[in-house]
């Protein structure tokens, strides 16, 4: 949780100083949408994993399974990797 709060951190901080906006052409626009739509992801990451955390002190929550607890996982893992394709789409291969 902490992690991705420090990336939303650093977008935050990234699109800030950045000298293009998101109506300065298809390169603003298209890094806009794909880094914000990630974000998006990373901030849903973080509540799903609050969500978790705060399971696991009700006793017996995961009894039946942990379906949530795997979900979660294999969401962060997809994240991960759209991470590492946008930033080689956009960082690395402009």
């Amino acid at each position: 949780m902490a992690m991705g709060s420090y990336f939303l951190y650093g977008q935050a901080v990234e699109w800030r100083s950045l000298a293009f906006g998101f109506t300065s052409g298809v390169f603003g626009g298209t890094f806009y949408l794909l880094t914000g739509f990630h974000g998006l992801h990373v901030f849903t990451g973080i509540l799903l994993q609050t969500i978790m955390l705060i399971r696991s002190f009700l006793p017996n929550n995961y009894e039946g399974g942990q379906f949530g607890v795997e979900a979660t996982s294999l969401f962060w893992h997809f994240v991960d990797v759209i991470w590492i394709i946008l930033f080689i789409l956009i960082y690395v291969w402009q």
